[in-house]
């Protein structure tokens, strides 16, 4: 028997997981038994009483008890083995089906008794239900009316398996004394730490796991606010090195655009040309609405560092963008005099040496890419700008290595995240921040719609209007689980059953996590080019492309994103000159999920949809809602949890250096942790 775990050991000590099961774990990134109760349940199943046969309803998760009116079949379709039999209480009779468990074949035999738990769906018309759960009265009582952790999984390993792993691991864990100074946890009610980790996985009741989760999440954002104060302590405040100066070129570019830049453009480009021209080096955040005209402003950036005879760079998160962004932006500075060169993974090792070669010889101004510019192959000549654009994509590490291919270059990041300002200045604490709070006038705002399944059809007659008229569209699906095999699945059958609707001279793909990079890229531009009429994707394309001649996007399951997440794909569309518009299609979802699809039925301003959100999401919310697109913490969600990342904030900056002192002197652990720590997607 284990006699005792720490927080650092491999998670192989725990008992039940031997070699080949922790390599599984490995998949799941956890490697010690701090990663494993760290690996927090993704949402919670309550067993509710089961329910006569004749009361089940389509699209429901519920629970019969009821007899095998006759033994299981198995029906063979390519790779997948289908087990069916049919079921029957006083009420009615149902059918069943299973996929590649051929094993029950045995279990459900005529006359046996079960309880079986599953989804209903509607397959020809009847109503079925799928994969269901097996129980014996008994294994089900036990079950019921308790909160259930689920987790994300990979092949090979159940729900079941980590449950029992976490137990083991809880019951041997010395978790020591807690961290968080008394005085803390007393003003703000929180828990302890050893009752939160039980309680999170755990939990007795809702209640006490929003209380569990309340005290994970203000750890969470106590230590971000610690880790960054650290950050800003150790930053100096460097003296501008370049002398850059203004000679009226970047007026003569934004006189010769095709249209007018807003007052909140004009207002943060002073901003950044202050900063530029100043006395100290700049390193400035834009937060600006979807289509509210940030790249231009990066572009005037580059044009002013780049007239002075250095070197600036921008880096995208995708090679789609970063092509588009090349493309434009070549065009544009040639006439003053600049060069600009693309660097990304997929070129060959080749052309790459060239560019090498280039940018280091300063033959080239404007260096456009992804990742690719901060490998350590590349050496800059010179570098006085470094911007980072949908800079959400990457983390506080990969700024500061792009920072650091110059001596002291002024840094510029771009963020379409709308985060309202008082979380902005938090959360950006080693920035400053600059808003552009205003959608160029010649936008027109896109038209949207909250509507129901029912609704499919007309969409997608809609969708073949708008090809038929040379437009293009995407169709966003969720993720089932969080499972990209399953994503997989699911965006692949959709296409599927789309190009059996659509008429055949509309090309239909399909855009997913699991496919590889090159995959990815060749899909991405085959839309942009207009190769590819109606693109089928999950949130892959959130960021990355820009494609004005895409004017509809609908996306299924609305209820299941948040509201950012919806803001942020509905930004991909409107950006031409052609009307654009986003359909919202409900799936299951109450009261609640249809008010808070109404607030971006009524509104494009992302901003107030933050603001409304805010308002709307609450405790209840945390059992599954998660922003996408938004700032990753590993439980705490920015929005739902703001008022305790205002709470966590002033605790973190209340501690006096005495204080801080003492708590990193108790807390080795933790002064590793807080000096090492990646601030992540910020």
């Amino acid at each position: 028997m284990n006699n005792g775990l720490n927080l650092t050991d491999s998670i192989g000590k725990i008992k039940g997981i031997g070699e080949k099961t922790e390599k599984l774990y490995h998949k799941l990134n956890i490697y010690t038994v701090e990663d494993l109760i760290k690996h927090y349940p993704r949402g919670y199943d309550s067993f509710e009483a089961p329910i006569a046969i004749n009361q089940v309803r389509e699209g429901e998760l519920v629970a019969i008890e009821a007899s095998v009116i006759r033994t299981a079949k198995s029906q063979q379709i390519r790779n997948l083995t289908i087990i069916s039999c049919n079921v029957k209480d006083p009420s009615g009779t149902i059918g069943l089906t299973w996929f590649n468990m051929p094993f029950l074949l045995n279990k459900l035999r005529m006359g046996y008794h079960y309880i079986f738990r599953g989804k209903v769906v509607r397959k020809n018309g009847v109503l079925v239900m799928e994969q269901p759960a097996i129980f014996t009265r008994e294994e089900y009582g036990v079950r019921m009316n308790v909160l259930q952790p689920v987790y994300s999984l990979t092949f090979g390993i159940t729900n079941n398996a980590i449950t029992k792993a976490m137990q083991n691991a809880l019951n041997h864990l010395d978790l020591g004394k807690d961290y968080l100074p008394k005085s803390i946890r007393n003003e703000n009610n929180l828990i302890t730490y050893k009752n939160a980790i039980w309680e999170i996985h755990f939990p007795r009741t809702k209640d006490s796991l929003i209380t569990a989760r309340n005290r994970l999440v203000f750890d969470e954002f106590f230590q971000f606010t610690l880790a960054l104060q650290r950050l800003k302590e150790n930053k100096t405040i460097w003296y501008n090195s370049f002398s850059v100066m203004d000679h009226g070129i970047c007026n003569k570019f934004i006189e010769n655009l095709p249209y007018q830049l807003t007052k909140a453009q004009l207002k943060v480009w002073q901003e950044i040309k202050s900063d530029i021209t100043g006395n100290f080096t700049m390193n400035r955040l834009i937060q600006g609405d979807v289509g509210s005209g940030k790249t231009i402003l990066a572009a005037l950036a580059l044009l002013l560092v780049g007239t002075n005879g250095y070197q600036g760079t921008l880096m995208v998160p995708t090679e789609v963008l970063a092509k588009q962004h090349f493309e434009s932006m070549n065009e544009s500075f040639q006439k003053y005099g600049l060069t600009c060169i693309l660097l990304v993974g997929s070129m060959t090792a080749a052309e790459k040496k060239a560019a090498y070669t280039l940018i280091k010889e300063h033959k080239v101004d404007i260096i456009i890419g992804t990742h690719a510019l901060i490998q350590e192959k590349v050496v800059y000549h010179n570098l006085a700008l470094a911007i980072t654009d949908e800079q959400h994509r990457f983390g506080v590490r990969q700024r500061e290595a792009l920072w650091g291919k110059g001596v002291n270059p002024h840094v510029l990041v771009m963020s379409a995240t709308p985060i309202p300002r008082t979380l902005a200045i938090i959360l950006y604490g080693d920035l400053d921040v600059s808003v552009i709070d205003e959608l160029p006038a010649n936008r027109l705002p896109i038209k949207n719609c909250v509507v129901d399944t029912g609704y499919r059809g007309t969409a997608y007659h809609f969708i073949e209007k708008q090809v038929m008229e040379g437009r293009q569209a995407y169709v966003i699906c969720p993720m089932v689980e969080e499972s990209e095999v399953i994503e997989a699945e699911n965006v692949i059958e959709y296409t599927e059953r789309l190009k059996e609707i659509l008429p055949s001279e509309i090309t239909v793909s399909f855009l997913h996590g699991k496919m590889k990079p090159k995959e990815k890229n060749e899909i991405m531009e085959s839309f942009a080019a207009g190769a590819i009429h109606v693109l089928v994707s999950t949130t892959v394309v959130e960021v990355g492309v820009n494609v004005p001649n895409a004017t509809v996007m609908m996306i299924e399951n609305a209820e299941r994103f948040g509201l950012a997440g919806l803001h942020q794909l509905r930004g991909r569309v409107g950006r031409g000159k052609h009307q654009s518009y986003c359909i919202l299609v409900g799936g299951t979802g109450g009261k609640e999920a249809k008010e808070r699809l109404e607030i971006l039925n009524h509104s494009n301003d992302g901003f107030y949809i933050a603001g409304e959100d805010l308002k709307l999401r609450g405790p209840g919310d945390m059992f599954g809602i998660r922003q996408s697109g938004s700032l990753e913490f590993k439980i705490g969600d920015i929005y739902t949890d703001s008022a305790i990342l205002l709470k966590a904030n002033e605790a973190a900056k209340n501690l006096s250096a005495k204080e801080l002192e003492t708590l990193f002197r108790d807390n080795p652990r933790l002064a590793e942790k807080i000096n090492h720590y990646d601030i992540g997607t910020l």
